[in-house]
């Protein structure tokens, strides 16, 4: 994506210089005192900071009659009040919204657009009429209907879509070194850092504003208060330095099911995934779909115990201190409460391991209580721990969060939660269930094929 970088500040051409020259003060250019070089320097340095990317040298004639106008003086640009701003927005319609800030930034704001609901801010932008500008960070691991969503967008709205592909040699080093899925074994923030962060940190820098498809109910924990509008709390725009980049979030107010309901009667492309179960859509190794009355952002990082379900494109919606934001209840009612379900301790399971010859086969689910897929599964497992009862299979949990969670890694094959652990009489390594249907008549299948 071509980003381009211009610069506002005012030029003194060389013909001003000589028209200056027969005024006394340009005989003072080679007598100056120590304070008015020190004036002369902070001036110059605030005007050379503006410069274009692409900018010559500065001549000799140029850099002098810098020196030779401390009169014409720099005006200030008012600095909006974007605090004030989001509260006037604050009952204003998405469209209203949408308007504003293409009116406001003109080409240099533009919608970011992930290819789940953010068709909206798509349409949206089409209906105010005015030109506007959208750009997606292709991470190379989308699903391939993304892909064709990003397609059929194009052709819909007679866009073009600015993509942003991450560094090609961060990638490689990160492959090579950690492998395709070490997201799996030490979370995602690594892997969203390259393929997600820094290219949109690339694409920003080109811009004076960004619009997001962000809302409030997406994600309690950590985008519950984010505004209309903001100066952004993290990345930095075309100017440069604190302060330079303004978000828009049109969308901030609007529930989850009203923006369904804008998109269907509008009739606008949407990802063939939400058909499938799919809610919050990333990339492919990291969403999935999510079960019945589960909050949409359960579907993404699943296998992690995550307090803030974030990438780092807006970390600045995550509280620190005493703002944090904990997803995770102080305390957790423990599940899979049952005579039939024995509970291990972590020197029971050990001495599960040690044994080569059991008396009967056991059934281990590694767990752990406020895992939500844990808890959609307590009723089939209970239920399958009282079939098992009579066939003489002992069934057990562990739970393998917290303390344990990095010996349950080491020993015990967790990838994510649940885990669940068939250890057969003879065998000595346990044998991993390797299907994510955890109903009776599966698990059932499972241990009496290995039994």
């Amino acid at each position: 994506m071509s980003l381009a970088v211009t610069s506002s500040s005012t030029t003194i051409s060389g013909s001003s210089f000589s028209r200056a020259s027969s005024d006394p003060k340009a005989l003072q250019i080679c007598s100056l005192r120590l304070s008015d070089r020190t004036h002369v320097s902070t001036f110059s340095q605030r005007r050379l900071s503006t410069k274009p990317l692409n900018a010559e040298p500065q001549s000799w004639v140029t850099r002098a009659s810098t020196l030779i106008a401390p009169e014409v003086e720099e005006k200030e640009e008012d600095v909006e009040d974007f605090e004030e701003l989001a509260k006037k927005l604050e009952d204003a319609s998405p469209l209203e919204i949408m308007d504003k800030a293409l009116e406001k930034f003109g080409d240099q704001i533009a919608i970011a657009f992930s290819g789940a609901e953010d068709v909206a801010l798509i349409e949206y932008a089409r209906l105010t009429g005015k030109p506007f500008r959208v750009f997606s960070l292709d991470t190379g691991r989308l699903n391939p209907e993304t892909y064709r969503l990003f397609d059929a967008v194009e052709k819909q709205y007679g866009i073009r879509i600015e993509y942003m592909f991450p560094d090609a040699v961060e990638v490689q080093a990160l492959v090579r070194n950690k492998g395709l899925f070490s997201f799996y074994e030490d979370g995602h923030q690594e892997c969203c850092r390259v393929r997600k962060v820094r290219p949109l940190r690339r694409a920003l820098k080109g811009l004076k504003a960004w619009i997001t498809g962000q809302r409030k109910d997406q994600s309690p924990g950590t985008r519950s208060e984010i505004p209309i509008v903001q100066v952004d709390p993290v990345f930095e725009g075309l100017d440069g330095g604190v302060g330079s980049l303004v978000k828009w979030n049109p969308l901030a107010n609007v529930e989850g099911v009203d923006v369904w309901n804008f998109l269907r009667t509008m009739d606008v492309p949407v990802n063939a995934l939400h058909a499938q179960g799919y809610v919050s859509i990333g990339c492919e190794p990291c969403t999935r779909p999510v079960l019945p009355g589960q909050h949409e952002r359960e579907g993404r990082w699943w296998w992690e115990d995550a307090k803030a379900k974030e990438c780092g494109l807006h970390k600045g919606n995550i509280k620190e201190e005493n703002g944090a934001t904990d997803l995770t209840p102080a305390v957790v009612q423990d599940i899979f409460e049952s005579n039939n379900v024995v509970s291990l301790s972590r020197g029971g399971i050990e001495n599960l391991l040690k044994l080569g010859n059991r008396k009967e086969p056991w059934l281990v689910v590694l767990y752990a209580p406020w895992c939500p897929f844990c808890q959609a599964m307590e009723a089939s497992y209970v239920e399958l721990a009282e079939k098992m009862a009579v066939k003489g299979v002992k069934v057990a949990k562990f739970r393998a969060d917290g303390d344990q969670k990095e010996f349950a890694k080491l020993e015990l094959q967790l990838g994510s939660f649940p885990t669940i652990l068939l250890f057969p009489k003879s065998a000595s390594r346990a044998i991993k269930y390797p299907s994510e249907h955890r109903d009776v008549d599966s698990l059932t299948s499972f241990v009496n094929l290995l039994r």
